[in-house]
């Protein structure tokens, strides 16, 4: 027995306005290698940082695990091991973990522009000598104004004389350690 048209009309199920229709979302397949590649390099960020800023991270113990045996290995395993960390971040929420990772990048940028700022100070002392001092002290009340005028004229001597510049060293630590004490 075959089937009319008018029959296969019958088996149309009707559409009912009432239903709300599921809406299929359809993804590509070159959007879901980006997405995974993505993860991968969330992972491999996190791989390079160091174990202490690991720990400011909201990592559950498999995650943290996997990331510690990749900072071991090398070479061939530890690509396999960055897909494996990418795989897994593939099942957890990331927005956690790159708020936190975003924080620590922003830390290390102020960080990094405040060593700049040492260093041009430290250059200006250098250059100056004795007259760029007083905004020093202003900067910081702390300075030792007799330790920071030996360390100017060590530097200076060593530049002239063509030697290793380890007071021009050690002025930036002193900047560091007077710029570090403020911030406490």
């Amino acid at each position: 027995m075959t089937k009319k048209i008018d029959d296969w009309l019958d088996d149309v199920p009707e559409s009912n306005e009432n239903e709300e229709d599921d809406e299929i979302i359809w993804v590509s397949k070159s959007e879901i290698k980006r997405d995974a590649e993505a993860l991968k390099d969330l992972g491999q960020e996190m791989v390079d940082l160091g174990k202490n800023s690991l720990d400011k991270l909201p990592l559950d113990d498999d995650l943290r695990a996997a990331i510690d045996l990749a900072q071991k290995i090398k070479k061939e395993g530890r690509r396999r091991q960055l897909q494996l960390i990418g795989k897994m971040l593939r099942s957890r929420d990331v927005e956690p973990i790159t708020t936190a990772l975003d924080k620590l990048k922003n830390r290390h940028n102020q960080q990094v522009s405040l060593f700049h700022k040492l260093e041009q100070l430290r250059d200006r002392l250098v250059e100056e000598g004795d007259d760029a001092i007083p905004p020093v002290l202003e900067l910081y009340p702390e300075a030792d104004r007799q330790q920071l005028r030996a360390l100017i004229r060590n530097a200076q001597k060593e530049k002239a004389a063509n030697k290793p510049p380890k007071s021009y060293r050690q002025i930036f630590q002193y900047l560091r350690e007077l710029a570090e004490a403020k911030d406490l």
